[in-house]
């Protein structure tokens, strides 16, 4: 029995090619595309689970309210980790974790810079699980000077020598031993570094202050400790040590560092979840969004939805075609079961050969998925035990769900109907099945393309927004620290050339979060003899040529000078500072901010808010000194000659024979890496949301050729009574049509709500236009009209002849 039926479902295959590949091949695409959506689901999902205690690790970062506006920092200042751990027994560990700048390390006559290096206490390795291959994990950094590498960072500086126990020299003499090789940091990590050394090597990091931040901090809490009731005590540390720390640092009133109380809160944060809801402009590396893992996952679901729906919708009106097949076997005996078989059968069968169609796709589009996506993803991952035995699940599931309707309607169906042939799914319901089918699916895709529009729409923005400041043609030489007492002199030189102009000495280096430094600071007001809110500024620090290099525009007040010597203890702040300082309705040139440690500065000039970091973000506050700039050249250079500039500085780099290489950037490409997550999203959602469109248009095209041959005697008659063939073409198309505006309708409400609510999470955004639901709208009927035209114009222009014959 078994046998007959699959002969008999082949037969059916080979007999009605176009409706078996469509249905095969709509949805093995979109299989593939639900599996390579939710292999990064999953790759997202899976960030820091490595460590064996990751359940019970958690970050401590610090809100801090401002104006009634709450900033969220993902690091503290030194000494709060073991406070906690000193001050709650439910605390069982704490580990610290500094970001070092990149460095030049040398070992005999190799010389590299390094720039992935991090200070950690010496439990670090073990609280987060690294993978020794050499050395002690609990030993290895509590001697000082000594370090912790890569097996990658090994390969690539001593080769195939052993590794362990060679002697490293940094940039500033220090010497350190290797004393531990691990493993690459895993992928699905929120933090990735080369090189570790312990803080023991470290000054600051012995520090016993509270009120700053900069040192990431992880608790490792006992088992069955509630991270909510340990936070709430946290307020008595503030306490304890911010307020008196603010009130020493600052030289405020004790009565004005007690409300350090209610706005400076530590937080605890899961480590699971830094990586999908931590997006502060301080993380060790850029984080995912939720928001993301969210529209992919219900985009997956969506385009599986599509295809079961384009399957379920094209078996339906296949089946119709086989009603008098039906009829003839109930008249030759066979039983209600066995015609039921028979249609869940082939429906299986095509499910499981779509199943082994898309399992080729995502071994050959992986690669290509990973490049698009940013991703890592092995196919070992994707096809394991479990995720087998759940596509030959949904193999089966799928395939008796698409085949158990048609299935029971034409088994449970009367003899003599079943013969008149086409008229039991009609009454059944069927024609509005299909069209809520159709409905659905077009709503689907309407929604997408609106979808795809407004992200492109915000990326372009966030592009293209005005910086406030001239990106363009900005050369930044790099470790000019590196030539020492010639730094400025090589500065001097680059200036005199024609092609260059101007030119500053300045680490501070918009777009970049390397070199930033940030401090607390208030504001003082001579008239009012009083002091405003403390607030959390950025500190660039800068020359007199930097402003003018940039093109940042003042809006008030004057840049500095050599002209002036107090400028040494001048300061220019932003428009957001003078917003957060309180001072929108008076004028701040000539008042005095105050910063950490009581050091005074006088306002000298304000400058027009720019994009110092990602529009993403808010613009926040911005202080600019004088001095301490050491470490970088910004040069503004003319766009005729760019790369002769470029080769003329190296020359004059190395005639001055500097212990390390000449390295450059262009400011416009630091620019353009900033929204690379982003334009990947963007680009990932954009090819799955074309792929959603196709499905739908393939599903549209087999229903058009279905209703094509069952219309074919209709058609005729109307051709033999006078009829056109462009009446017929828009008798074909029109019910399509109104099926599709019934779904742009649905799908306007629905997909402007959800891209609202996913603009959110932007600072700075666009208002959704009318023109992109018109424009969607227009695209989606379009594309419809394409689809339903082919089969449309094709049954028109038959021979009304031919037609006739054929019933």
């Amino acid at each position: 029995m078994l046998r007959n039926y699959f002969k008999i479902a082949l037969r059916n295959f080979a007999k009605n090619k176009i409706f078996s590949f469509i249905n095969i091949l709509g949805l093995s695409v979109g299989l593939t595309c639900c599996i390579l959506i939710t292999a990064f689901v999953v790759d997202e999902l899976r960030y820091d689970r490595y460590p064996a205690q990751a359940g019970q690790i958690y970050r401590v970062g610090l809100h801090l309210t401002v104006n009634d506006a709450i900033t969220d920092f993902p690091n503290v200042d030194v000494a709060v980790g073991q406070g906690i751990k000193n001050a709650f027994p439910e605390v069982e560990a704490s580990t610290r974790l500094l970001r070092w700048n990149q460095v030049f390390i040398r070992h005999k006559e190799k010389q590299i810079k390094e720039k992935s290096i991090a200070v950690v206490d010496s439990n670090f390795m073990t609280i987060f699980s690294l993978p020794f291959l050499e050395g002690n994990p609990k030993t290895a950094l509590k001697e000082p000077n000594s370090a912790v590498v890569t097996k990658e960072f090994a390969t690539r500086f001593f080769g195939n020598e052993p590794a362990l126990g060679q002697l490293l020299t940094f940039g500033n003499g220090d010497v350190r031993k290797i004393t531990g090789i691990i493993r690459e940091i895993p992928k699905n990590s929120h933090f990735h570094f080369s090189l570790f050394f312990s803080t023991a090597d470290v000054k600051y990091a012995q520090n016993q202050t509270w009120s700053n931040v900069g040192c990431y901090t992880y608790l490792v809490l006992k088992k069955g400790t509630d991270p909510q009731r340990l936070e709430a005590k946290f307020p008595q540390l503030v306490a304890e040590h911010v307020v008196p720390e603010i009130q020493h640092d600052m030289g405020v009133s004790r009565a004005e560092a007690q409300k350090s109380v209610n706005t400076f809160r530590f937080f605890l944060q899961p480590l699971t979840d830094i990586h999908l809801h931590s997006a502060t402009k301080y993380e060790l590396e850029p984080n995912g969004n939720i928001s993301y893992v969210y529209i992919f996952s219900v985009l997956a679901v969506f385009i599986l939805l599509l295809a079961i729906v384009n399957f379920t919708n094209l078996s339906t009106a296949g089946a119709a075609k086989r009603s008098k097949e039906i009829g003839i076997r109930k008249v030759m005996g066979s039983i209600k079961t066995q015609l039921m078989g028979q249609f869940l059968l082939e429906s299986v069968i095509i499910t499981f050969l779509a199943l082994l169609l898309s399992v080729g796709m995502v071994t050959v589009l992986l690669p290509f998925f990973n490049d698009l996506a940013g991703k890592q993803i092995e196919i070992s991952t994707v096809f394991n035990p479990k995720s087998i035995a759940g596509f030959l699940a949904f193999g089966v599931v799928v395939g008796i769900l698409a085949g158990i309707y048609p299935a029971f309607f034409l088994a449970f169906s009367k003899i003599t109907a079943v013969l008149k042939g086409g008229s039991v799914l009609q009454s059944a319901g069927r024609g509005g099945l299909r069209s809520g089918l159709v409905v659905f699916q077009f709503a689907i895709s309407g929604a997408l393309i609106i979808a795809t529009l407004v992200s492109y729409q915000q990326l372009k923005f966030m592009q293209t927004k005005t910086q406030g400041f001239d990106k363009e043609q900005v050369l930044v030489i790099h470790d000019t620290y590196m030539l020492g007492t010639n730094e400025t002199a090589f500065k001097d030189q680059l200036r005199q050339d024609s092609r260059v102009v101007q030119a500053s000495l300045s680490r501070s280096i918009p777009l970049s979060t390397e070199t930033q430094e940030g401090t607390q600071i208030f504001g003082k007001d001579p008239v009012k003899k009083a002091n405003t809110n403390e607030i959390q500024a950025t500190v660039f620090r800068i020359d007199d040529a930097y402003l003018p290099t940039l093109g940042i525009a003042l809006r008030s007040g004057r840049n500095f000078s050599k002209a002036f010597s107090t400028d040494s203890a001048a300061v220019i702040i932003n428009e957001a500072t003078v917003r957060d300082l309180g001072w929108g309705r008076s004028n701040p040139i000539g008042k005095t901010i105050v910063r950490s440690g009581r050091r005074e500065f006088t306002v000298i000039g304000v400058v027009k808010d720019f994009h110092y970091a990602s529009a993403r973000q808010k613009i926040a506050p911005l202080m600019m000194i004088l001095g301490g700039n050491s470490g970088a050249i910004q040069v503004k250079v003319k766009a005729d000659d760019a790369s002769g500039v470029v080769e003329s500085f190296k020359q004059k780099w190395a005639a001055l024979s500097p212990p390390a290489p000449f390295t450059y950037t262009f400011l416009d490409d630091r620019f353009a890496a900033l929204y690379e997550a982003e334009q990947k999203t963007g680009r990932l959602f954009t090819v799955f949301a074309g792929i959603s469109i196709i499905i739908a248009c393939l599903g549209l095209f087999g229903l058009a050729t279905f209703t094509a041959e069952q219309r074919t005697k209709e058609i005729g008659v109307r051709k033999v009574m006078g009829a056109t063939s462009s009446s017929i073409v828009v008798l074909l198309s029109k019910d399509f049509l109104k099926l599709v505006f019934i779904a742009v309708l649905i799908a306007f409400p629905v997909a402007g709500w959800t891209m609202n609510y996913w603009l959110q999470d932007f600072a700075y955004r666009i208002e959704i236009a009318w023109w992109i639901y018109v424009l969607a709208a227009f695209l989606a009927v379009g594309i419809a009209l394409l689809t339903v035209s082919f089969q449309s114009i094709k049954a028109s222009l038959m021979n009304p002849v031919k037609s006739l014959k054929s019933e």
